[in-house]
């Protein structure tokens, strides 16, 4: 019997064909945890549509959770920018007012000029020269609150752009250690004139110019409105008395975060000290 013949009547094993698109013929096996939901297309009277494109559909519960979701992101934003507001508020601005306020003092330093310099020989006796008048936005003195531990360079006017960084003088009141009334005005942040309400009758208030120290007592502390300018008067609250008083007055808004109000610090000279002698006790001297 022929061999190829009986060889043929095996019968052998079918191989399904290979895809020719390149794809798998089954299809991706889910992971574990998945759950794989068949779409299975129905007609209807606007064509084909999944059985299960009401599992898709937003319902009234989901739209309230995505509102929901929403709001809740929008407040938490909301909430981190008034968080990094106030931290500039309270060290961001502290920071950037102590910058001006060392290149102040340095400013200050240079134009008062040297002092107890041995090597700079005293000047010839002679008539004294009239101080030259005070430049808007320069320094013009320093300006200590011992009780608060601060202090300020204070520069010539009341502008905002004047006291943006420092206390400032109202150019039509009297300067330091003169009959009249010397006013300062500052900002309430905590760089400034934060603490100024913890003031009490008889703290000190120590000035510095060129030449002299001024040491002044607390003698009144009052709220206004801001359109008592009265209080800058020479004779504070008196406008059309003359002063025989040397007087200081310190003026901020009040209260805390706000400017419906004016607090005001009124101090009267108690004594003048030359720099000579050295720094005052109030300061440590």
């Amino acid at each position: 019997m022929d061999m190829t013949a009986l060889m043929g009547a095996v019968p052998r094993t079918a191989v399904p064909a290979e895809p020719t698109d390149g794809t798998s013929a089954d299809p991706p096996q889910p992971r574990r945890g998945e759950r794989v939901i068949l779409l299975r297309p129905h007609q209807t009277g606007e064509g084909y549509k999944s059985v299960y494109s009401e599992l898709t559909r937003p319902s009234f519960g989901s739209r309230l959770r995505s509102g929901v979701r929403v709001t809740g992101e929008v407040l938490i934003t909301f909430g981190l920018v008034v968080l990094l507001f106030a931290g500039y508020e309270v060290w961001g601005k502290s920071a950037i007012v102590d910058a001006h306020q060392n290149d102040l003092n340095n400013e200050l330093a240079q134009a008062w000029g040297p002092t107890d310099d041995p090597t700079v020989a005293p000047s010839a006796a002679g008539p004294s020269v009239k101080p030259s008048p005070p430049v808007r936005g320069k320094p013009l003195a320093g300006l200590y609150i011992p009780k608060l531990d601060k202090n300020w360079v204070v520069v010539e006017g009341v502008t905002q752009a004047d006291i943006r960084y420092a206390p400032g003088h109202y150019p039509a009141s009297a300067l330091p250690g003169q009959v009249g009334n010397f006013s300062v005005a500052g900002h309430r942040n905590r760089a400034t004139f934060w603490r100024l309400d913890e003031l009490n009758d008889g703290d000190a208030i120590v000035v510095e110019s060129k030449t002299d120290w001024y040491v002044y007592r607390v003698s009144q502390t009052r709220i206004v409105r801001p359109t008592q300018v009265e209080v800058v008067a020479p004779v504070p609250g008196e406008p059309n008395k003359k002063a025989t008083k040397r007087m200081l007055t310190l003026t901020t808004c009040n209260p805390k975060f706000d400017n419906y109000q004016r607090l005001i610090i009124h101090a009267e000279l108690d004594r003048t000290q030359p720099k000579s002698a050295g720094r005052p006790a109030e300061l440590g001297g």
